[in-house]
């Protein structure tokens, strides 16, 4: 088995199998290259690189890391991607997209016991399973965003097969995967890459550090390592598509900008591979060019979250106006977003002091990515509060029922199904002393004038994060996984009907029209006759009501069929 190396900054290079030491031999595009010696040992080889001489250090591309970012880098032969009979994702438009932390979906943490809940995803009607990224980062547990090894999935989940077999398992019960994958930078405790390659830009910086080199010097090399990342985990692990962590920080000044070139190349290899696969960005540019195809102007990706629903969604049901949250002003940002698929289309944005986004003209649903909750916007507060220990079980319902009729993608976080009350804490496992202690109080820093701030480094943070599937159990959250049932079936039968949408912000009440189906949300705290109501026949409601009383509650939703429309099941 031939082993190979990219190593561009060396001038020698020497593979070194524990006390053995190989001359590697320099081949094109700054990669080395080195036969690994007899039969392959069982579990693979084990092995370092010394760079002109240097102590050996890990491989910054290797396909796995065993040991953690600091222990040897493993070669060998990976898992053939198993290839499940009659299985074709399900398209965008249709698209109900789960998010989950592999580390804090059950109780064990693993791939193997995540997949033993893969059926309550497929009842749900979930089609799309999202794990947050897998680059091997430092220590046991984390969120994944400071990874460092991006070719080799994190150890503490399980091994290469195991993840294999996890995809190969949603694809057994229908069900689409998407990684997150972070290309705008790279954790700062074992990362040996700079030793090898010249991968940070000169010039930029990004809030997470240096920002990777794309467009000086050099940068030929880091964008190939960005397409054949792409290619190892739809390829080599069998991943549908992947989503694109924070493109607006990815800098690229280039005439072809990285996502554009990485879109073209997905596209060559989803000919290549016979099926459909997707990229989604995350970004707060508010920029549709992201989606816009080549020939207009764009990148050519295929949606992006979209972030505005969900503010403004949160200011009208808890009336947090901190943050980003101050940007949003009522109910009326919510049916703009309904309409639109952002709020910021160019006018001033507060928190950010200038004026934000450009109008999304061309844009379909289908290339919106709305949520009520992700990892980003219950980790990132003090206390990782799910919207289920904010707001009681009629706001819960009301959020589920406007996501979920909206006709952009829904995205849900792990548990939002169940009104789950377990935290999600920002958690972090460095090894290295001083860098734990700076994550630890640059977090208490962040919330000056929080109660509590727990420690990312503790433990007990990770551990107190995890689900507690126990709880889907009991009758309340039974009942209110129950109606996000209902729900993304009622949106997966309406996601091709078209959506108008009307608002009284001073009454407090949005209609979502759906053609045959209309729903009336009442965001105040009176009882409302909103226009609609008084035809067809109710077929769910998120609160029941008295006698003749036609007025939909407070806070509630009534979901209403049109009289000239066949009756539903």
């Amino acid at each position: 088995m031939k082993l190979s190396v990219w190593a561009p900054r060396a001038k020698t290079v020497d593979l070194c199998l524990g006390e053995q030491r190989i001359a590697m031999v320099p081949a094109a595009d700054g990669r080395w290259n080195a036969d690994l010696p007899g039969p392959m040992p069982a579990g693979g080889w084990r092995y370092k690189v010394s760079l002109d001489g240097g102590t050996p250090v890990p491989d910054p591309l290797s396909r796995w890391q065993p040991d953690g970012v600091h222990g040897c880098s493993w070669a060998g032969p990976l898992p053939p991607v198993g290839e499940v009979t009659g299985f074709r994702p399900a398209e965008l438009d249709e698209a109900v997209i789960y998010e989950l932390h592999v580390g804090t979906f059950t109780a064990e943490g693993t791939y193997a016991a995540a997949a033993r809940r893969l059926g309550s995803l497929r009842d749900l009607g979930v089609t799309h399973v999202e794990l947050m990224p897998l680059a091997t980062f430092p220590g046991q547990r984390g969120w994944g965003y400071d990874g460092v090894f991006w070719f080799a999935p994190h150890p503490a989940y399980g091994s290469p097969s195991d993840l294999v077999d996890f995809v190969a398992g949603c694809h057994r019960h229908g069900l689409a995967v998407l990684l997150d994958v972070v290309f705008n930078h790279l954790g700062p405790d074992g990362n040996y890459l700079p030793q090898f390659a010249p991968c940070f830009s000169p010039r930029e910086h990004t809030l997470w550090g240096e920002a990777l080199n794309f467009d000086d010097a050099g940068s030929d090399g880091m964008r190939r390592l960005v397409l054949d990342c792409a290619t190892l985990w739809l390829r080599d692990y069998g991943f549908d598509g992947l989503r694109l962590d924070a493109v607006q920080a990815i800098v690229d000044a280039r005439a072809t900008h990285l996502l554009e070139e990485l879109a073209a190349h997905v596209r060559e290899l989803e000919q290549d591979l016979g099926r459909r696969l997707v990229l989604i960005a995350e970004s707060d540019l508010h920029d549709p060019r992201l989606v816009r195809p080549v020939s207009a102007g764009g990148y050519g990706l295929d949606a992006f979250w979209a972030d505005d629903f969900h503010h403004a969604l949160h200011r009208c049901l808890t009336g947090e106006s901190d943050r980003y949250y101050g940007d949003f002003r009522g109910l009326a940002d919510v049916a703009r977003s309904l309409r639109d698929g952002y709020v910021y289309q160019g006018q001033f944005a507060p928190s950010r002091g200038r004026g934000h986004g450009r109008p999304p003209a061309g844009l379909s649903p289908a290339h919106f990515v709305f949520c009520t909750q992700n990892h980003d916007q219950i980790g990132n507060r003090a206390g990782g509060e799910r919207l289920s220990q904010i707001v009681g079980t009629d706001k819960l319902k009301l959020a589920a029922a406007i996501l979920l009729l909206a006709p952009q993608i829904p995205l849900l976080f792990q548990g939002e199904e169940w009104g789950a009350h377990s935290p999600f804490l920002y958690f972090t496992d460095h090894q290295d002393p001083a860098l734990g202690r700076a994550v630890t109080e640059g977090r208490k820093r962040e919330f000056p004038t929080a109660r509590e701030v727990r420690d990312p480094q503790s433990a007990e943070t990770f551990l107190s994060s995890k689900l507690d599937w126990s709880e889907a159990e009991r009758q309340i959250h039974v009942e209110m996984r129950a109606w996000y049932r209902q729900l993304i079936a009622l949106h997966r039968e309406l996601r091709r009907e078209a959506c108008t949408v009307e608002c009284d912000e001073s009454e407090g009440w949005i209609t979502v029209d759906r053609g045959r189906v209309l729903g009336a949300f009442n965001f105040s705290d009176q009882p409302r006759a909103i226009p609609g109501c008084d035809f067809g026949r109710r077929f769910l409601a998120s609160r029941a009501t008295t006698g003749a009383d036609r007025r939909v509650p407070p806070w509630s939703i009534w979901l209403v069929e049109r009289s000239d429309q066949a009756p539903r099941s």
